[in-house]
């Protein structure tokens, strides 16, 4: 007698029609039990689970789509990773999406143009939406998911090319820092802030400036410095502009400055300590955002955290709704501010 070690035949893919044939129920039956219908009493419900779970059958999701005209699948368009905000972002997208049986499908992150392959996915794919959080890359996306008609909902951005759009009121984060500042008794300001404009930098700077002016202040700084790619903001370009801070006469330099975002203030504050300045001693440093790393000991930041947990639902919900078909709007979200060690502030640092 001979052994075999051929290999045993593989198992067939279970179908809805194995699984209902075994539970002795109708295919419609299965269907509205995996769905949870409460047409189906909690018995049988259990025993076509069980069984589905034993033949290991899950629901083709193609299938699925012809059926519903949903696909279950959202695509996303991130800004750059350089900035750990963003990190943030596509953590919080694909939990809450995960949470609502959605897949995520990154079809962009970073800085650069759309790929062709990206473009062509954006197109042939059932996208049931699109979140758009890249400044440099919304006006493509956009004209993209508008070819296919794509809702599409903007994270971080202002309303623009007719899309719905949920962002912190950075307006308003720019305007409490400067008020925080000039309370605090500072009198010389300044922004640091990447190469390019998008509508969050603007409106963060806009903020701050309007509200100096309102107290009598000014800017007497400005400070653009990162890589060539516009609208970006990295920790080597706030090295960069803390770097040329601390080349300006003292006379001239700001007691306060606003980086324009946190991942730009953590390096500002280590260019200035490395050229023998103290922050906040010599100057204090604020940022904008809320990323993690502003919290550690060596920085300290304080900062406007966005309510990013508040974005992404709120922009989950927009594109399930039928709401994505009307015009441009932003719906804005208030900030949270966030008192630590890097400013001289009039009550003292508030730790979180």
């Amino acid at each position: 007698m001979t052994e075999s070690n051929a290999p045993p035949p593989p198992r067939l893919r279970a179908t809805i029609i194995t699984v209902a044939q075994a539970a002795e129920v109708s295919t419609a039956t299965v269907s509205r039990a995996l769905k949870g219908d409460p047409r189906i009493t909690p018995a049988t419900r259990r025993k076509v689970l069980s069984i589905a779970r034993s033949l290991g059958y899950t629901p083709n999701a193609l299938a699925r789509t012809l059926q519903s005209g949903r696909s279950g699948l959202i695509g996303l368009v991130l800004g750059s990773v350089e900035n750990p905000f963003y990190g943030m972002l596509l953590q919080e997208v694909v939990e809450q999406a995960a949470q609502q049986g959605l897949r995520v499908l990154i079809l962009h992150a970073g800085a650069g143009a759309l790929e062709e392959r990206t473009a062509e996915a954006i197109l042939q794919y059932k996208l049931d939406g699109c979140l758009i959080s890249s400044a440099t890359l919304s006006s493509t996306a956009a004209q993209l998911c508008a070819a296919s008609g794509v809702p599409m909902v903007m994270l971080n951005r202002v309303a623009e090319h007719h899309a719905l759009a949920v962002t912190c009121d950075n307006l308003a984060g720019g305007e409490y820092l400067a008020d925080l500042l000039v309370r605090a008794g500072h009198r010389r300001f300044g922004v640091l802030t990447g190469p390019g404009e998008s509508s969050t930098a603007r409106d963060r700077e806009r903020g701050f400036a309007l509200r100096l002016a309102e107290h009598g202040q000014g800017l007497s700084t400005r400070i653009v410095a990162g890589p060539g790619e516009p609208q970006v903001t990295t920790y080597a370009g706030g090295y960069e502009a803390g770097l040329a801070l601390a080349d300006l006469p003292a006379r001239e330099r700001p007691d306060a400055v606003l980086a324009i975002s946190d991942i730009m203030a953590i390096g500002a504050i280590d260019a200035l300590r490395e050229r023998g300045l103290s922050v906040p001693g010599h100057l204090s440093v604020v940022g904008f955002d809320g990323i993690p790393e502003g919290a550690r000991p060596p920085y300290g930041l304080t900062t406007i955290r966005q309510p990013v947990e508040a974005m992404v639902r709120r922009g989950l919900e927009l594109l399930a709704s039928a709401a994505t078909a009307g015009g441009a709007a932003t719906i804005l979200l208030p900030g949270e501010p966030v008192l630590r060690r890097s400013a001289r502030l009039s009550s003292g640092p508030v730790s979180d």
